[in-house]
């Protein structure tokens, strides 16, 4: 199979003439890797909701994006935790497990290890934006699965996230082989489905609902784009961009205790709802 036509053909970002036969092999190296991965063929059972994997993006050496006055791994860590205290307190019987409860640096195949040796049945994984230009007219949520890029800005979305494995030692190992800074990469890589993407799908449209409807922030539609974390995690599993920490307003409304409250009973609610549609109750 011509994988790299087969590149060019499904996604806006094609390869080419120049392209180094390195960076060929490289993502025909990933590829392999992704195909080999194992899935369940059989399809998901119906399950209960018992466990919650929940993942505050960056931290310790990794502050991720950065504001005028706040780092995201801060305001992550702060959602994170009001998060799982509200999932403990009103949906009984919902072990709520967390990749981290302080500023401490976990690799992104480490917080999908967490997850899948938990078992988890949902892993939600919270971040903030950012863009550097034009920064006052970019604001909003997102919510995203594994999945295609569509446009630049969701393959940019992935590419910074995807950047911190060059944090971590031995990357190239624990990775395949993939080249964060190659959108090449990125997009051999998002064609990798498994079978939880529809329940993925599923949950990310319940948050950007609440997000619009209830919340009352600016949604800028559930997107879908390669992301490690969601692929090296076994579960249906979202990430979530609360908001753009780059834009003034939108910074303060994030690093507030009403902003943060309202942005997690927005998550808090869609996971209620999405239990509820799953479970039949």
């Amino acid at each position: 199979m011509n994988f790299v036509f087969l590149a060019s053909k499904f996604t806006p970002y094609s390869l080419n003439n120049r392209t180094s036969m390195k960076n060929i092999v490289r993502v025909l190296g990933i590829l392999a890797l992704l195909l080999v991965v194992p899935v369940e063929a059989t399809g998901i059972k119906k399950y209960r909701v018992k466990r919650i994997v929940i993942d505050a993006g960056h931290g310790g050496h990794d502050s991720g994006t950065s504001g005028k006055v706040s780092k995201e791994k801060d305001v992550t860590l702060r959602m994170a935790l009001e998060l799982g205290a509200t999932i403990k307190k009103h949906m009984k019987g919902v072990e709520v497990i967390y990749t981290r409860k302080k500023d401490e640096f976990v690799t992104l195949h480490g917080r999908a290890k967490i997850a899948n040796n938990n078992n988890a049945d949902l892993f939600i994984s919270i971040h903030c934006n950012g863009i550097l230009k034009r920064k006052q007219q970019a604001y909003g949520t997102e919510t995203y699965t594994m999945g295609l890029p569509n446009s630049k800005h969701n393959l940019e979305v992935a590419k910074r996230e995807n950047e911190v494995i060059l944090m971590e030692d031995n990357y190239e190992d624990n990775y395949g082989g993939f080249d964060p800074k190659s959108p090449e990469s990125h997009i051999l890589f998002a064609m990798y489905q498994n079978s939880y993407n529809d329940y993925s799908l599923r949950l990310a449209q319940n948050i950007e609902h609440q997000f619009k409807n209830r919340v009352g922030r600016r949604s800028r539609g559930v997107k879908q784009s390669g992301f490690l974390v969601l692929w090296k995690t076994t579960a249906p599993s979202v990430l979530v961009e609360v908001g753009f920490i780059t834009h003034p307003e939108e910074e303060k409304y994030l690093n507030s205790q009403a902003g943060q409250s309202y942005i997690v009973s927005g998550i808090f609610r869609a996971i209620r709802d999405y239990k509820e549609a799953l479970e039949g109750s």
